[in-house]
């Protein structure tokens, strides 16, 4: 039985199969080799469950154009990356059919510290990747859908890991780029007894192309990493610090821009945007058998937005300030093995994850000009919980192969109101998730799938406490902690290292309830269920060794199940197409070129489907050339200067002499227009 894990491992530390007298000495290997991880080129049949998983490596990351760092996550077949306010704010993100918002049904994880964000001031499950060096990034490991044990909390549609590099190149890269964008990364490892220490900084500057804002971003991170054999493993130790501060240019109504009270590119209100830190410490430990990881993080959020402009407040407006700040810890501890039930080789994984927010302040505020008017909510916030599972691999003979993972979770919570005391308790509540799939490996080169599997994500500790409304004091129904999602999934996957690789799933996810906090109003929306089902179709082809050509597809249809009065059954901001092509030349000289569509259709943006947004898309391209030890890069984004949106939603908002109860409109984030960034990096 071929081990995926393995691979993962060797890709992480930067190993690869090598001859015998260096195999024998790991320190001497990890010393001596380094490599380029091509995930697209990893050969999985017989190591991955499901036709929906994969591996991204550095080298394809390097190879595609980024305006924002959270569309690394669009390597991903079928992901959407978005954004509908300024760029120091966590993106929208869009999969199988959900308006995953700021990641509530899509886990991720760096090294495995967990990036989504329980009872997070701005939204379930909010996953701010703006901390993320992508030059750093080792690999990115996902799954699509509940089919894995070790996947808990936010993973209904899916997740995906990331790992960091233990070694990178010694280079200073220096970018600058239209509306005064600027960016610096210094970064470098060198040997340090019989280990490893990687260093990193990076500065960012940006205005943006607003009409009425300057966006002024001032980010900074920094990234300090210790790595070294030990016993039969690696150990890592981390330390990451992130600093970000901006204006935001927030969605604005048609109107607006139709009467000419602003262009397209203008803002209503120039005072909202936000500031946000991250400071974490992480230590792991990961050989053949066992894996251990434990983290301490500190994180802070302060947002302003203003989204109905005079609806509620028609004379301050109705801007608010969202604050989130807490502390997390954890870690996790699993173990790998392999052993034979009779004719049946075995391969057996089970581990208990463990995390715990400490939210000293979630709270909500009514603002003018960035100044707090009156609270909202203001709360405390303790919430823990402990997660089991098992996997377990049976291969039933050659090319038949069993998966079944069991996984039980429990979480708890305790809310401390500080304005509402009845709003303020305690709330627990257990999950028991089954897993189970077989692989059928029908040809050397072919490989078929079926999983099922049951996830789950986790409510907002507020809302689970929460039995009055925190503005009028009305009695509302709290909700329950954790949701539970059902999955299953047919798919077959080719793979030729040489010339081809594809992959295609037929998939199904029905969710008991879309219950979620609002964090805008304070409260919680209770949403009926919901099924989806669709299909994803990847191909990877190289022709010959200058050529590669990607082409992803992915068709959903989402809908309510049950009924509810003057409701239609169409999911609000569900996605039904996303498509993506991309070609890349590699010439024998050190250039290359590339350029990359990105498509997805309109969205849906009322339950009867009367309002859906027009269709996006985006073309990227960019060229690279190396002289001695420099490199020089060129990127043009959005070659075709389209003037399509970001993202839209349609709801009611009140301008200055509108009706009291507003008008609804279609409210809109365009896409930033053309723009070209120029670097130059050196390589010590």
């Amino acid at each position: 039985m071929k081990n995926y894990r393995n691979t993962i491992v060797l890709a992480a530390l930067g190993l690869s199969a090598q001859p015998a007298e260096l195999a024998a000495d790991p320190l001497s290997s990890h010393m001596m080799e380094q490599i380029s991880i091509k995930g697209r080129q990893t050969d999985l049949l017989g190591q991955a469950r499901s036709a929906s998983e994969g591996m991204i490596g550095n080298a394809e990351i390097s190879d595609r154009p980024l305006l924002r760092t959270g569309e690394v996550l669009e390597f991903i077949p079928g992901m959407v990356v978005t954004q509908h306010s300024g760029s120091g704010k966590a993106n929208q993100y869009f999969l199988r059919g959900f308006n995953l918002d700021h990641g509530t049904d899509f886990s991720t994880a760096i090294d495995g510290m967990p990036l989504n964000m329980r009872s997070h001031g701005h939204g379930q499950g909010y996953t701010d990747l703006s901390f993320i060096v992508p030059e750093l990034i080792s690999q990115i490991e996902y799954q699509k859908g509940a089919y894995h044990a070790d996947a808990g909390d936010f993973s209904a549609a899916g997740s995906a890991r990331f790992s960091l590099q233990n070694r990178t190149k010694d280079e200073v890269v220096m970018t600058i780029g239209q509306n005064n964008y600027q960016r610096l990364l210094a970064k470098g490892s060198s040997r340090q007894g019989s280990g490893n220490l990687l260093l990193a900084g990076e500065v960012q500057r940006y205005n943006g192309p607003w009409t009425d804002i300057n966006e002024d971003v001032d980010k900074f991170n920094a990234v300090a990493r210790y790595s070294q054999p030990l016993a039969s493993g690696q150990f890592t130790v981390t330390a990451m610090t992130y600093n970000n501060s901006w204006n935001a240019a927030d969605q604005v109504p048609n109107r607006a821009v139709t009467t000419g009270l602003i262009d397209r590119l203008g803002s209503l209100d120039p005072t909202v945007g936000g500031n946000s830190s991250r400071y974490s410490l992480s230590v792991g430990w990961d050989s053949d058998a066992w894996q251990a990881n434990a983290y301490l993080i500190d994180s802070d959020m302060d947002l302003w937005s203003n989204f109905t402009y005079f609806l509620t407040d028609p004379v301050n407006g109705d801007q608010f300030q969202q604050v989130d700040n807490r502390r997390i810890a954890g870690g996790a501890l699993s173990h790998h093995w392999h052993h034979r039930i009779g004719e049946f080789a075995v391969e057996h994984v089970v581990g208990v994850q463990l995390r715990y927010d400490d939210i000293a302040e979630v709270g909500l505020y009514n603002t003018r000009a960035r100044q707090r008017l009156n609270t909202v909510r203001s709360d405390k916030v303790e919430q823990g919980s402990v997660g089991l599972y098992s996997q377990s691999d049976i291969q039933l003979n050659a090319d038949w192969t069993a998966h079944i993972g069991l996984r039980y979770d429990y979480m708890k919570a305790s809310v401390d109101s500080a304005l509402t005391t009845a709003n303020s308790g305690n709330a627990a509540d257990d999950i028991l998730s089954l897993k189970a799939g077989v692989s059928y490996q029908f040809a050397p080169n072919w490989q078929a799938y079926f999983n099922t599997g049951q996830g789950f994500h986790s409510n907002d500790a507020r809302g689970a406490t929460t039995v009055a409304d925190p503005l009028s004091l009305a009695a509302v129904a709290p909700v329950d902690l954790l949701v539970k999602s059902d999955g299953a999934e047919l798919g077959l996957r080719f793979f030729d290292y040489t010339a081809f690789n594809a992959s295609v799933a037929l998939w199904y996810l029905q969710l008991d309830s879309e219950l979620l906090y609002v964090g805008d109003a304070g409260t919680n929306e209770p949403n009926r269920g919901s099924e989806r089902f669709g299909v994803e179709l990847a191909a990877y082809y190289w022709l010959g060794s200058n050529w590669s050509l990607d082409a992803e597809l992915a068709l959903t249809r989402s809908r309510f199940s049950g009924q509810a009065e003057d409701e239609g059954n169409y999911v609000d901001g569900s996605l039904p197409l996303v498509a993506s092509i991309g070609l890349i030349y590699k010439a024998a000289a050190p250039w290359q070129a590339s350029i990359r569509l990105r498509h997805f259709g309109k969205r849906t943006l009322d339950s009867f489907n009367q309002q859906r947004s027009a269709a996006t898309t985006v073309v990227n391209a960019g060229y690279q050339y190396g002289w001695q030890q420099w490199q020089f890069n060129l990127e043009l984004l959005n070659l075709l200067d389209s003037n399509q949106n970001d993202i839209d939603y349609f709801y009611s908002s009140r301008l200055p002499g509108e009706p009291a109860e507003g008008v609804e409109d279609r409210h809109s984030h365009p896409l930033e227009p053309r723009t070209f960034r120029i670097s130059a990096s050196y390589q010590f």
